[in-house]
């Protein structure tokens, strides 16, 4: 992933719950509140340096997880997989409305169509 921030922000929605509770609050205002390291520092009670440390910890944490078992790139694979099915029957669907004009074959798309839409959701 390019951007940094979504990344991190998706491998926290998936692997939050491992972290330790300093770790999940530091990611959290840095990650979500959008505080500098420095407001950070101040509202804790601790170096800058430690919340640096804490942060990069929590990352290092969710990449290693995401390594391992890799569930945040099955799910954009699964999503873009969703979004090509959709295409696929509402193309369907056009060929169906030009050529053979089925309604059964139209309304069998629009509940695929329909059905991919939602999973993508």
């Amino acid at each position: 992933m390019k951007n940094k921030p979504f990344e991190m922000c998706m491998l926290y929605d998936f692997y939050g719950e491992l972290l330790t509770e300093k770790q999940k609050e530091l990611f959290d205002l840095y990650y979500n509140d959008d505080l500098s390291l420095a407001e950070i520092s101040e509202h804790m009670g601790i170096t800058r340096q430690g919340v640096r440390d804490g942060i990069m910890r929590a990352e290092h944490a969710l990449r290693s997880t995401e390594e391992k078992l890799g569930l945040v790139a099955k799910y954009g694979q699964t999503q873009a997989n969703l979004e090509k099915l959709a295409d696929i029957v509402w193309e369907m669907r056009g060929i169906n409305n030009v050529r053979y004009h089925d309604s059964k074959i139209t309304a069998l798309c629009d509940e695929a169509f329909h059905i991919a839409k939602q999973l993508s959701e």
